[in-house]
């Protein structure tokens, strides 16, 4: 099988590109699904309602530290949607809902250059302060202007039986016009769960802004620290219009 390949500031990726170690820190809401429809609109994408009238935004801070990428920090704003062809809702649908990346700051030229050009995901330059402590905190600012500070809480350990298997997830992302859908594998280990357990403070930037007409900041829904992620990218599909 011919694997493709994708030259990148004079480097070669062959595909899928592979993360083999990442923790990550994530906090799910409940927000105004007609105001999340809103922001989205542009995607062409429905948002997943896990009840009537509510969506699921997940804000989430990632540290790469070893993967085709390189080191780096991301913080995202991931919008649950509706596959193409789906109408799911409800809690039990949740599943099977794919992650639209509507934000994702970074704070390195190579994995910009590579998620704009590779898979359509909007990365934009951004400035990082992480404080690790018994509470992870991080600040995420660009263009001067202060986009968000999050702390997380410990939360409690979740047995590995529950989350040791491999999962398939679908992302979904919109850049210059154009609709593509991502296949995305993940397997992750000590992983620990809070109910609500992070705080968000909201800037000035634009995203800010955006986040701020959903509702927030509010006390998330859940939270959840992954101590380890192993992730693949597949090559994006172009969705049809």
């Amino acid at each position: 099988m011919v694997l493709s390949q994708h030259t990148i500031a004079g480097t070669v990726l062959t595909m899928p590109v592979r993360v083999r170690h990442a923790d990550v820190h994530t906090a799910m809401f409940s927000v105004p699904a007609d105001a999340t429809q809103a922001m989205i609109d542009y995607s062409g994408l429905q948002v997943f309602q896990h009840q009537p009238g509510r969506a699921v935004v997940n804000l989430m801070l990632a540290r790469y530290l070893d993967g085709d990428l390189g080191r780096y920090l991301e913080f995202g704003t991931a919008v649950m949607v509706n596959p193409p062809g789906s109408e799911a809702s409800g809690w039990r649908a949740l599943g099977s809902a794919g992650a639209f990346i509507h934000h994702l700051p970074v704070d390195q030229e190579f994995t910009l250059e590579a998620g704009r050009t590779i898979w359509g995901f909007p990365k934009i330059m951004a400035d990082f302060t992480v404080r690790d402590g018994r509470r992870l905190g991080f600040d995420v600012a660009a263009d001067g202007q202060h986009i968000a500070t999050m702390e997380f809480a410990r939360g409690l350990p979740v047995p590995g039986l529950f989350t040791s298997r491999p999962r398939t997830l679908q992302a979904f992302s919109h850049l210059n016009g154009v609709a593509r859908q991502i296949p995305w594998e993940m397997k992750v280990s000590k992983v620990r769960w809070a109910l609500g357990g992070a705080e968000l403070r909201l800037g000035t930037h634009p995203y800010a802004r955006e986040l701020a007409a959903l509702g927030l900041p509010k006390r998330p829904m859940l939270s959840s620290t992954v101590g380890r992620v192993e992730m693949t990218f597949g090559d994006a599909e172009v969705l049809s219009a």
